[in-house]
């Protein structure tokens, strides 16, 4: 076959094809429109480039279309190639918003866009999210706000900003009563919270994880508390390993409590090895660290709750 027919096939046939055929669904509530997870039991796929590329978050794997029929069959390139040819034409069930027209997409720069929103302050719908929804105590708000980390979004959601090592903003995780994604035209690199010289480096997958992990900590001197934003790029690993390789760095993997954190700890736990850097793995009591401070949260107010239900708490009527 001629490298345009290679081309021609590439073009005609999407990653979510193969990965439909192969049983995957699409997992909506973790998907954007410009990275689209899916799942077939523990198994994790995101395509990208509009369908054109896809890289597996558990391992090194990526490429094309024809490289992710070798990934799920274990197939050759032959075989692949048979079976991608065999996918023209077949009807993918697509997520909702890729019906959204395309002109929609704002052309703003990610710089400008960050910009052009207010930082919550008290009382704001965002301020009463992070505080009522997700049990995140004043102080860590305060800071994430005065570290310019945080940002007002629509509908009382909450943007947290994602840095390079300049401190350069890449994009922001998007997270609110209904929503959750990542700026459309960003890229995940680390959310950073605390101070950024700290070496004990504590990673999450997401934003409200590392607050959570923080206000639990009541940020323990010497820490910088990370996210991911649920992923795993490159520029997300390349800003790990800069991180860990300095002079007594320690990697916390503060992953979430299954499969996927605990793939994410073993990454962590590799990077530690070729950088010489210390590695602890530091699990949440609860799937994730915002689910524990929420548990610990309800627990306080019960008990509030009991000890103004007992007879001797209650004041003695004045005769």
């Amino acid at each position: 076959m001629h490298k345009h027919d290679l081309d021609d096939l590439r073009a005609r046939v999407p990653c979510a094809a193969v990965l439909e055929q192969a049983g995957f669904a699409i997992d909506a509530k973790e998907s954007t429109r410009r990275a689209v997870k899916f799942r077939r039991g523990s198994d994790i796929v995101i395509v990208i480039h509009e369908g054109r590329g896809w890289f597996d978050p558990l391992s090194e794997a990526k490429g094309d279309v024809f490289r992710l029929a070798e990934h799920l069959d274990g197939s050759s390139f032959g075989q692949s190639l048979k079976q991608v040819a065999a996918l023209v034409g077949y009807p993918l069930e697509e997520p909702a918003w890729t019906r959204v027209a395309r002109d929609m997409t704002d052309r703003a720069s990610i710089e400008e866009r960050w910009e052009n929103r207010r930082k919550p302050w008290p009382r704001s719908m965002t301020w009463s999210y992070l505080r009522a929804d997700r049990c995140l105590p004043d102080f860590v708000i305060k800071s994430a706000i005065g570290s310019g980390m945080l940002k007002e979004g629509p509908y009382g959601s909450m943007w947290a900003s994602h840095i390079d090592d300049d401190g350069v903003i890449t994009g922001w995780e998007e997270r609110g009563p209904n929503w959750r994604s990542f700026s459309t035209g960003g890229s995940k690199v680390l959310f950073r919270l605390g101070h950024f010289e700290a070496l004990r480096l504590c990673v999450t997958e997401a934003a409200i994880d590392a607050m959570s992990l923080a206000a639990f900590e009541g940020f323990r001197e010497g820490s910088l508390y990370l996210s991911t934003g649920g992923g795993w790029s490159p520029t997300t690993e390349t800003a790990l390993r800069r991180l860990a390789s300095r002079p007594g760095a320690r990697l916390i993997a503060a992953t979430d409590a299954n499969s996927q954190g605990e793939s994410f700890a073993i990454r962590l736990r590799e990077i530690a090895d070729a950088t010489g850097s210390d590695w602890l793995r530091l699990k949440p009591p609860a799937e994730d660290w915002n689910d524990a401070l929420r548990a610990r949260e309800e627990e306080k107010n019960e008990r509030r709750k009991g000890r103004r239900d007992l007879p001797h708490a209650r004041r003695p009527r004045q005769g």
